[in-house]
């Protein structure tokens, strides 16, 4: 009887202790991508879809998406897309960000050569607090022209 009551209070120390989802710096995980093939003839680059969440709710005009090709090396900066209310408290809200001109194929590639591309992806806010890295769990395959 005393291991029950005492596994009991173990128990609800542990679950009132829970951590808060919401934190001043954004938090993102990883969702998708647009697609899963870049083509240099296509009219829009693949982007990637990820979900976010905010304390403070500050991912307006001044927030950023960072996003580097791991192949490559190259990175970009992308802005803020408009979220309708990005200015309330614990924001949660997905994102749709473009991978833009990070291609892969390099000059010494020879065409018909496909490159295997995963992205890194963190964001900043307005108050410069930095979220998590995540890494596209998809791969976008680029043939070289």
């Amino acid at each position: 009887m005393r291991a029950t009551i005492l596994v009991l209070v173990i128990g609800l120390i542990f679950s009132s202790c829970s951590k808060d989802k919401y934190t001043s710096a954004p938090q993102i995980k990883y969702k998708s991508l647009t697609s899963n093939v870049y083509d240099n003839t296509a009219q829009f680059a693949p982007s990637i879809v990820f979900s976010i969440t905010d304390a403070e709710g500050d991912l307006g005009d001044t927030a950023i998406i960072h996003i580097k090709n791991l192949l490559s090396g190259d990175s970009i900066e992308v802005g803020f897309p408009n979220l309708n209310g990005a200015t309330k408290k614990n924001l949660k809200a997905d994102v749709t960000a473009s991978i833009g001109r990070l291609q892969g194929c390099f000059a010494a590639n020879p065409p018909g050569h496909i490159d295997t591309m995963y992205y890194e992806v963190y964001v900043t806010d307005f108050a410069k607090n930095r979220s998590n890295t995540i890494v596209t769990g998809d791969p976008i395959y680029q043939q070289c022209q």
